[in-house]
């Protein structure tokens, strides 16, 4: 029944019962939902089925004369809810290679253990990558890597992104307008096109093949790229834009 109010309220008192009441429901109901989600952690068990995603790592022949098959697969928790994540489950890497069997193996294991460990996974990638080969690294795609191990650190870098744990890093669109200025500005300074390696050349002084980047250009040291150059007195990279002038 509705009640008319004629004068003007100058008083009021708040039930603290009842208020304490409704906010003790509304934590308990989200106390409940929250017990109900589905942590990653190393007693989880395996389902029957996961989602697996293969990656082809191909380099170059005086390393190894086999390619490496990366295999990931995916767990996902709590399907279907808002609190719905995918995560690295396990890692299997194939190659014909036998001559790297007993490492891949025990980093195998390693990376499938820490993975279902739970928690911040992405330190695997800089860990990885910290990794160098005694007898040298190798160029793969324009880019320098240290040894194999770091470049699997990229494969799992990749998916990552791909999963969503990790954020892509790309140039924007002024960036990208800057670095081709930039690289412009270099072609005109040499009056002349910008040389290009040939595939051969890059073979004989193992340096990359036809990157696009000028053969004078020198390695990067954020992207490894051999695309850094010198405009003004200043080293740019011409592959992400990186800058000591800013």
């Amino acid at each position: 029944m509705a009640i008319k109010i004629e004068r003007k309220i100058t008083n009021y008192r708040v039930n603290e019962n009842e208020v304490a009441g409704q906010e003790s429901a509304a934590e308990k109901t989200a106390a409940v939902e929250t017990d109900n989600v589905i942590h990653m952690h190393e007693t989880l068990q395996r389902p029957e089925e996961l989602i697996g995603s293969t990656y082809k790592l191909k380099v170059p022949e005086h390393v190894s004369e086999h390619a490496m098959y990366i295999t990931i697969n995916d767990i996902v928790l709590n399907e279907g809810t808002e609190h719905e994540l995918r995560r690295p489950f396990e890692v299997f890497i194939n190659t014909k290679n036998l001559d790297h069997f007993q490492w891949i193996v025990a980093l195998t294991v390693i990376m499938s253990a820490v993975f279902r460990k739970g928690g911040d996974i992405t330190f695997l990638v800089d860990e990885l990558r910290s990794v160098f080969d005694p007898r040298g690294g190798y160029w793969s795609k324009g880019k320098y890597k240290a040894s194999i191990i770091a470049e699997i650190g990229d494969v799992i870098e990749r998916h990552l992104i791909k999963i969503g744990m990790l954020k892509s890093i790309e140039l924007d669109n002024s960036q990208q307008d800057m670095i081709n200025q930039k690289r412009e500005e270099f072609e005109r300074s040499q009056g002349r096109d910008t040389a290009r390696r040939s595939p051969e050349q890059g073979a004989q002084e193992n340096t990359p093949p036809d990157d696009g980047f000028p053969t004078e250009a020198a390695q990067c040291k954020k992207c490894n790229a051999r695309a850094a150059i010198m405009m003004d007195g200043c080293i740019t990279c011409l592959s992400c834009g990186d800058s000591k002038c800013g």
